[in-house]
């Protein structure tokens, strides 16, 4: 892997050589695969927009990072800046880098839109930006040329097997009564829970050790914290679902300002569970590597979820902010 490594670094030194006056637009592209440029999206597109498709952007974008954690504890590798002092960090990361998040989960959700819009011109949006953000990446020293690559590729084939088996799944799903589907949900992010544990417990019951050149970076790339955080979100975002679709579901639409009032109000009722819970469980298990803050952060994030996909829509119902679908 040497030789990949050192190609890398020369390819990142050659785009930094080209000038600071690229990072600020670098880093404007890499916001647009980050979790938290995507966060803010879904609830836009699911309380705003079209909640069918926002529920998709959001399942993709939980599988997919579910999926880049489980790769990343699997390769264990290094960014460059890690590697080698010759590239500067123009960014901070504390996961390990391969394959690349952004390149992944970007090549996932971007191209899920684009499925969504069913227009030709969605589809060649959706690969400039991809693109960039995987090149923004390259820039800015968190991530070799193989990192991105693979997370593209990663990213396509995930994308495909959403595309692929969401219409028979979905079929399957609504056949299931109230209680299969609460059920088929948690068995569903325990499974993801559960792959990542695969490489995550393999490293420490090896007593894998890093190369000294990065091990000070390696120490906070060894967590289970992710795992907890899309399984629960994706389970609360499942459930609310379901207990929303008993009760009738609700339509996206309407007057402006009306859309604009319930993003807001939303929004106050994510950070109430995000920032709240995060508070609170961090007096009850500050030790962010045991078992009990694990469950806590698995339960605080099915409650993310699930007011995303209920608990708003359903306050958005009793104001009269949303109609019934």
């Amino acid at each position: 892997m040497g030789a990949i490594f050192d190609l890398g670094v020369r390819l990142a030194v050659a785009l930094q050589g080209l000038g600071t006056w690229l990072k600020l637009p670098m880093e404007f592209f890499s916001f647009l695969g980050t979790e938290y440029f995507f966060l803010a999206l879904l609830p836009a597109l699911y309380w705003c927009v079209d909640a069918t498709v926002g529920l998709r952007v959001g399942v993709m974008l939980l599988l997919g990072s579910s999926v880049n954690d489980f790769f990343k504890l699997a390769f264990h590798g290094p960014r460059p800046y890690w590697y080698s002092s010759q590239v500067k960090g123009y960014a901070s990361e504390t996961s390990f880098g391969a394959p690349s998040g952004h390149a992944q989960i970007s090549t996932g959700v971007w191209g899920m839109l684009a499925a969504s819009v069913k227009k030709g011109w969605a589809w060649v949006v959706a690969a400039v930006v991809v693109f960039l953000i995987g090149l923004s990446r390259l820039y800015l020293g968190v991530h070799f040329l193989h990192d991105v690559l693979v997370g593209w590729l990663i990213g396509a084939l995930l994308l495909w097997l959403v595309l692929r088996f969401w219409a028979p799944v979905a079929g399957w799903a609504r056949k299931l009564s109230l209680g299969s589907q609460v059920l088929a949900a948690f068995l569903g992010s325990l499974a993801l829970i559960l792959l990542e544990a695969i490489p995550y417990l393999w490293l420490k019951w090896s007593n894998w050790q890093p190369p000294q050149a990065w091990a000070q970076y390696a120490g906070q790339a060894l967590t289970l914290s992710g795992a907890f955080t899309s399984a629960g979100t994706l389970f609360g975002l499942l459930v609310g679902l379901a207990g929303l679709n008993r009760l009738g579901s609700f339509s996206a639409g309407g007057l402006l300002w009306k859309r604009i009032v319930r993003y807001v109000l939303g929004l106050v009722g994510v950070l109430v569970f995000y920032l709240g819970l995060s508070f609170l469980f961090q007096l009850i298990a500050p030790d962010a590597e045991a078992l009990l803050p694990f469950i806590l952060r698995y339960v605080r994030y099915t409650l993310v979820g699930a007011w995303v996909s209920f608990g708003a829509p359903w306050l958005f119902l009793r104001l009269k902010l949303a109609e019934r679908a």
